[in-house]
């Protein structure tokens, strides 16, 4: 099967049965070389419907998932993005085709080496890498941001992200715990006001932990 096929049966079998439908998203989709963020021990996974490994127990999400997360944000071609969990790069290249800026944040330092390195080789300017816990003390500039993406759970909501927000911006993430009776789903949070925050839970969508040492804070009633 060549690429151009097995991308558009990604599309086509695994990211439109999910009512991923917005034409930006799926144009996006379609122009980014999954294949090029890939592993090459894995090059032949990079359309399947799993998560490929990355190292560091870390993966790529699902296409599916990918498609939903970018919908969902409803990303303008004005907003400045904060990515937390780098990756392999491909969605900060996603991120970085829909709006004016990505800052992206990664834990592992081999890991946003190799994510810069497939952003280069597909000439993606408009993102910035860098290497740090953004659970902690790690500084974002700027200060806020119209979408956060963070492609990784945590088992309790912390508002902390939120927080990040300028007024009118979207965060996306997934609350809960595989080991919980209750099944993670996943949040769109929109900070309406300066202090007003619209928190809406979209659908149960299971993904791997965030990797971080934050306390935890009692837990948060959507």
């Amino acid at each position: 099967m060549s690429l151009e096929k097995a991308r558009f049966n990604m599309i086509e079998q695994q990211i439109r049965p999910w009512d991923v439908l917005d034409f930006d998203v799926l144009a996006t989709l379609k122009s980014v070389p999954r294949e090029n963020f890939v592993p090459n021990i894995h090059r032949s996974l990079a359309f399947a419907d799993i998560e490929v490994p990355l190292g560091h127990g870390e993966t790529m999400m699902h296409p599916r998932v990918e498609g939903k997360v970018l919908q969902e944000l409803a990303i303008l071609p004005s907003d400045t993005c904060l990515e937390i969990g780098t990756g392999s790069g491909y969605l900060t290249a996603c991120l970085a085709k829909l709006s004016t800026h990505v800052h992206s944040v990664e834990i592992h330092e081999d890991l946003s080496h190799i994510a810069q390195n497939n952003l280069d080789s597909i000439g993606v300017m408009n993102a910035s890498l860098m290497v740090g816990d953004a659970a902690n003390d790690w500084q974002t500039q700027p200060n806020l941001y119209n979408v956060i993406a963070i492609t990784a759970s945590m088992p309790r909501y912390n508002k902390r992200y939120e927080k990040k927000l300028a007024v009118g911006g979207r965060l996306f993430v997934v609350v809960g715990s595989e080991n919980s009776t209750q099944p993670m789903q996943a949040i769109l949070v929109t900070r309406v006001t300066p202090s007003q925050f619209l928190r809406v839970s979209l659908l149960e969508m299971p993904l791997k932990p965030l990797i971080m040492q934050e306390r935890e804070e009692p837990a948060f009633v959507f």
